[in-house]
């Protein structure tokens, strides 16, 4: 089953018993990818590293795919 079915089941099952409808698939992957980038920050800056730009990061482990700098 995929995501879309599940959700339209919710969505029947809570318009039935008239509970709140449940959010739609994918709507806070955006705000999970983006608190998840904030605390990988904030946990170089405790360990003393430079809080990097992710941009940055990630153009570099694309230039360099297997670790080489």
């Amino acid at each position: 089953m995929t995501a879309i079915e599940q959700y339209l089941i919710d969505t029947w099952r809570a318009s039935r018993l008239g509970e709140p409808m449940p959010p739609p698939p994918g709507r806070d992957d955006v705000a999970v990818l983006r608190s998840a980038r904030t605390y990988a920050q904030f946990q170089a800056v405790l360990d003393g590293r430079e809080a990097r730009h992710p941009w940055r990061a990630a153009l570099r482990r694309l230039a360099h795919p297997h670790g080489a700098r």
